[in-house]
Order: C-alpha cells, then sequence, then structure tokens
C-alpha cells in the first residue's frame, strides 16, 4: 500500500510549536472588533430590509393594470430594475453571513487570523474588511 504524501503541506500538517507563543489577538481587542461588526451587521441588516421593501413595492406596483397604454413602454425598465434590487439585496444577505462567519470566529478565538499564512491580521485591515480571513501579503500571493 502506497503511503500518503501529498506535494503541498498545510498549515494544519505542521507540527505543533511548543517553543514559541500562540498569537492571537487579545481578548479586548476581540471585543473591539466584536462591536464594530455588530455595528455593520445592524446596518447590513437596516439596508437589506430597505432594499427587501423596494423589491415588494416594484412587485406591488407591476400588477396595478390601471394604465395600460404605459405599461408595455416601463415594464423593461421596472424588471431592470427589480433585477438590481435583487442583485443588490443578494450581495447584502452574502456580506450579512460573512459578518456572521466572523462574529463565530470571534466566539472561537480564531478572528483576525490568516488562514493561509497562520500569521495575524493586520488591525487596519480588519477594521476596513472586519469578515476578512486573509492577509494583505496571502491576499496578494493568491491574486499572482
Amino acid at each position: 500500500m502506497k503511503e500518503y504524501n501529498p506535494s503541498v503541506r498545510s498549515l494544519l500538517d505542521e507540527p505543533e510549536q511548543t517553543s514559541g507563543p500562540v498569537y492571537r489577538y487579545s481578548d479586548e481587542e476581540l471585543n473591539e472588533f466584536k462591536e464594530l461588526i455588530n455595528k455593520r451587521l445592524d446596518n447590513a441588516r437596516k439596508e437589506l430590509a430597505y432594499l427587501q421593501g423596494l423589491i415588494t413595492r416594484k412587485d406591488e406596483a407591476g400588477t396595478d393594470d390601471t394604465d395600460n397604454r404605459f405599461n408595455h413602454m416601463e415594464d423593461g425598465s421596472g424588471a431592470m430594475e427589480r433585477e438590481q434590487l435583487s442583485q443588490l439585496a443578494g450581495r447584502q444577505i452574502q456580506f450579512i453571513n460573512h459578518l456572521e462567519k466572523a462574529m463565530i470566529r470571534i466566539e472561537n478565538k480564531t478572528y483576525g487570523i490568516c488562514r493561509v499564512t497562520g500569521k495575524l491580521i493586520d488591525k487596519a485591515r480588519l477594521r476596513a474588511v472586519p469578515h476578512a480571513t486573509l492577509s494583505i501579503e496571502a491576499k496578494n500571493v493568491m491574486n499572482k
């Protein structure tokens, strides 16, 4: 039987280092990020509710047949606007999911650790993109 020997090693394949400390953000720093993410989540959920309200109003307005002469000309633009609103809502849902996963990482105390390098992600990056899972270094390598 042939032994499994992968050519690409993962961070998880490395043996645990007993000589050095484990680096992660402190509980105070994690609480700071938690507050930031909670604010972003609240805003994102409000934005999503607003977009869903617009989509619902557009759908309701589309069922009105009081003035059929002009409906044919407006049908295309109305459908396109609904599609754009749906795309925006979809992106907002995805953003909310990313933020919720970041909250789970905070609870697990793994928040801010790059999933490729295992190093801490810079605080400035996390403040700008609180759901980031890659350091700038890893992101640049992946984009090449």
